[in-house]
């Protein structure tokens, strides 16, 4: 089965998976904005733990509506553009596309599934150290992993064991999951912590390991993050926080998109890795205190500061 896959948002994340679909041959549409006549121009180059690599001649557009329809389309945009997507996606999905949103936060998939309640919708966690460093410049600096999970638990199973079978030829570690909701708050217990401490703190992910104060206040904000994701009927093991302390120990020194999002003067994406966890939570009867305090600090920095 040949899949034709679209990137939507080719940044550091859809240019990395992307970019390892396309190097291993398959049809694949990427849609730039500032950066097309770059590329357009002088190709995609990714230089990665994994093994560099430098992409000419790609199918790009500058408009969804100059895009073709395809089977699987990834949004790799930053959430705080998600109010653009049914006009960017409506041109190039048809009846059964799957829509995969690799991005973080919680609660999109059912915004998106609004708009577009018969298709197909997916979340991919991405479990990766990668940033754009200029145009058409990627830098992969550690993990890749790609997780995937479908709202509701409802997919061609054909499809999606396609897509999986295409990202593990291209060397991409690929897991499908059944369990949308425990793989998004999974990703929270990583995102809410490092996110939030690299502004307030104006710090990157190693300083906060290596200091004794700021490691447990990443372990606090984590235990409370697992104590929401319960509430709201997440499955996560009791080990979980020990093993994401340890993996961030074994990490290049990284400044999360957040940071990258504030150092550029970018909206940054509070309402998915902040508010919406802590209302869901709160819903279910769990108040995340300390997590609060992190969204509050956030939303100042981004009111006062910008």
């Amino acid at each position: 089965m040949e899949l034709k896959y679209a990137i939507i948002g080719t940044g550091a994340i859809g240019g990395y998976y992307g970019g390892k679909l396309a190097l291993a041959g398959h049809d694949v549409h990427f849609l730039y904005h500032s950066e097309y006549d770059y590329v357009k121009e002088h190709g995609l180059d990714v230089k990665s733990v994994n093994g560099d690599f430098h992409l000419n001649n790609m199918n790009l557009y500058n408009n969804t509506a100059d895009m073709p329809k395809c089977d699987v389309v990834f949004v790799c945009l930053k959430t705080t553009q998600n109010h653009q997507l049914q006009e960017m996606l409506t041109p190039i999905i048809k009846e059964d596309t799957i829509i995969m949103l690799i991005q973080n936060g919680l609660g999109f998939e059912e915004e998106l599934s609004a708009s577009f309640p018969n298709v197909t919708i997916a979340g991919g966690m991405a479990f990766i150290c990668s940033s754009r460093v200029s145009p058409g410049h990627i830098v992969h600096a550690d993990y890749g992993a790609l997780t995937t999970a479908y709202l509701n638990n409802k997919y061609d199973h054909a499809v999606a064991d396609q897509i999986k079978a295409d990202f593990e030829g291209a060397g991409v570690p690929y897991t499908q999951g059944d369990d949308l909701k425990t793989f998004r708050w999974r990703k929270l217990v990583w995102n809410i912590p490092y996110n939030g401490l690299t502004v307030v703190l104006r710090t990157t992910t190693d300083k906060l390991m290596n200091d004794k104060a700021s490691r447990q206040l990443v372990t606090e904000l984590m235990e409370e993050t697992v104590a929401g994701a319960r509430a709201c009927g997440a499955n996560i093991k009791d080990d979980f926080v020990q093993k994401m302390l340890h993996n961030t120990d074994k990490m290049e020194p990284y400044a999360p998109s957040m940071r990258l999002d504030y150092d550029n003067h970018r909206a940054m994406e509070i309402k998915g890795i902040y508010s919406n966890p802590i209302a869901m939570a709160k819903e279910a009867g769990f108040y995340m205190k300390k997590v609060e305090m992190l969204e509050q600090q956030l939303k100042f920095i981004q009111q006062n500061e910008y």
